[in-house]
């Protein structure tokens, strides 16, 4: 991860986190209450209809949550999210995840993310951020 913005915490988060590179997710951006990074769908992340699955899509945006809400020392787990997927993608397509705060209160946040192919927007997804008392 280069991104100069990026926190210590969320460069070390990025850098242990073997999800992120087994899809081989990339960092552009992240900052606190804000995180972009993107992934090229691989062949062995399309389900059998072909198109990419949902999961994935899914943890690209759980990526873009998480480094956006890990600005400091203390943990910030993802709790909860609803997803709306609104189009497909396929192998070879570059999706990108933008994901951004939009409240927090007390150890709780709520950061809403879209998924995008090519600027047009293929899942919305709203997470709910805790802060554990105790770091996992």
């Amino acid at each position: 991860m280069v991104d100069a913005h990026a926190t210590a915490h969320s460069r070390r988060i990025a850098a242990e986190d073997g999800v992120i590179a087994a899809l081989g997710i990339r960092v552009d951006r992240a900052e606190p209450g804000y995180a972009a990074v993107r992934m090229t769908v691989r062949r062995d992340m399309v389900n059998g209809a072909g198109v990419t699955h949902g999961g994935m899509v899914f943890a690209l945006a759980d990526t873009a949550i998480a480094l956006a809400s890990n600005d400091t020392a203390e943990a910030a787990l993802v709790a909860g999210a609803d997803v709306v997927f609104l189009a497909s993608s396929a192998e070879g397509d570059e999706l990108v995840a933008i994901a951004e705060v939009r409240a927090v209160s007390g150890r709780t946040g709520v950061y809403d993310a879209r998924v995008e192919k090519c600027g047009r927007v293929i899942a919305e997804i709203r997470g709910r951020v805790r802060r554990p008392r105790e770091s996992p």
